[in-house]
Formats: structure tokens, sequence, C-alpha cells
């Protein structure tokens, strides 16, 4: 399933958390995550892809975390 992760509305977002999602939920290294992440933040929408089984575990930590995402069919 491939998601577009477009914005963080957190006060104070957790970077490195934003990016253990991404390693452990799109299968991406740590460099990669952590590049992303910093994109993300500064308000550039990245996309990703999430295996089927594991996406509601995914969208979950994901709206903990405060990240808006859409599902791009």
């Amino acid at each position: 399933m491939k998601l577009q992760l477009v914005s963080c509305d957190a006060k104070r977002p957790d970077k490195r958390a934003i990016a253990k999602v991404l390693e452990e939920y799109a299968g991406l290294d740590s460099g990669t995550a952590s590049e992303l992440t910093g994109y993300l933040l500064e308000g550039t929408p990245i996309d990703i892809e999430v295996s089927e089984g594991t996406s509601s575990s995914a969208f979950r930590a994901l709206r903990k975390l405060d990240v808006d995402y859409e599902i791009v069919e």
C-alpha cells in the first residue's frame, strides 16, 4: 500500500521516532529514513510503501506522532 506523508503537526516532532517508524514499516535503512524525515519536517511530502499486513500498525504509529498521511491508490 502506498502512502504519502504530507506533514507533521506536532509542536515538538520526534525526528528519531518518525525515522524509526519509516525503518520498521517502510523497510528503509536508517540513513534514508532520517533523510526522508528531515524532508517531511521541512514541509516536503514523501512517498513510502507499507505492506498490507502492517498497514494498520503503521497508521496507528503515524497518527500517534501527528503525521498526516494520504493513501495513494
